[in-house]
């Protein structure tokens, strides 16, 4: 199916690695230009000179995105460059263990602007232009809003903040023909998903228990798989679908994660 996302210019947070770059990759395949937002150069040139070298197009931007300043920042960027933003994939943030028995306000705080602020920042630049386009915005969640983790109040909370300004903003936003829509992720194999099994005791084993709970083939879902959920909302092809939080996690969220 043609997305119809030729030239289009697509901001993506955190797209030098793990889903982000999944999702970099997938829309520069589709044609897009896709500005590739986060705080490591080295880690931003590294996927623009992959999607080149597979033919895409692709710019970094070098922000860091709990600075408040720094979303402006990247979305003048873009619109120096390029005059026009038709897309934004709010995706950065990572779960950091900030819990409620161990934690503390100014761990909780600085998670709150590593995983959700910013979100709300990007969207905020972003909308002059997305308005002149009739854009659309994609929002990357967690499952862990809705089915709680353990030792991570600060990340759970920004996903459920996530999931709100999703469907809040699909509302505020009817009037310009601006679509938003979430795509919620359960369990995909990332390098940060790696660091973080690698912390628990006994983490192949850990593993093989979580994998052997995705109901569909116990497996995990791969980035490319959720890519492809993201570049359909960013198309016209979901002309007519807004405020919808989509599970693209092989049914492990809702579906009874025992079955045998």
């Amino acid at each position: 199916m043609n997305l119809n996302l030729q030239n289009k210019i697509i901001i993506v947070t955190g797209g030098a690695k793990g889903i982000g770059e999944g999702i970099a990759r997938v829309l520069a395949a589709e044609g897009a230009t896709v500005a590739i937002v986060g705080r490591n150069e080295v880690d931003n040139q590294g996927a623009v000179r992959q999607i080149e070298q597979g033919g895409g197009k692709a710019i970094g931007v070098v922000v860091e995105l709990t600075q408040p300043e720094a979303c402006q920042s990247a979305v003048d960027q873009v619109m120096a460059k390029f005059g026009r933003i038709d897309g934004l994939v709010n995706n950065a943030g990572v779960n950091d263990g900030v819990g409620l028995e161990h934690g503390n306000y100014d761990d909780f705080m600085a998670s709150l602007h590593k995983n959700l602020v910013h979100y709300y920042l990007m969207a905020h630049h972003a909308l002059p232009a997305l308005k002149v386009s009739r854009g659309s915005i994609v929002n990357i969640g967690s499952k862990v809003a809705e089915t709680g983790q353990g030792n991570t109040s600060a990340y759970a909370a920004a996903n459920g903040g996530r999931n709100a300004l999703t469907r809040e903003w699909a509302v505020e936003l009817l009037p310009y023909g601006i679509r938003v829509n979430g795509v919620i992720v359960a369990e995909s194999w990332t390098p940060l998903y790696e660091n973080w099994i690698k912390t628990l005791p006994e983490p192949e084993k850990t593993l093989q228990k979580i994998v052997s709970k995705i109901p569909l083939e116990q497996r995990m879902t791969t980035t490319e798989e959720i890519a492809n959920m993201v570049a359909f909302l960013l198309s016209d092809r979901s002309s007519h679908t807004t405020g919808q939080l989509i599970h693209v996690d092989g049914g492990y969220t809702h579906l009874d994660r025992a079955i045998s």
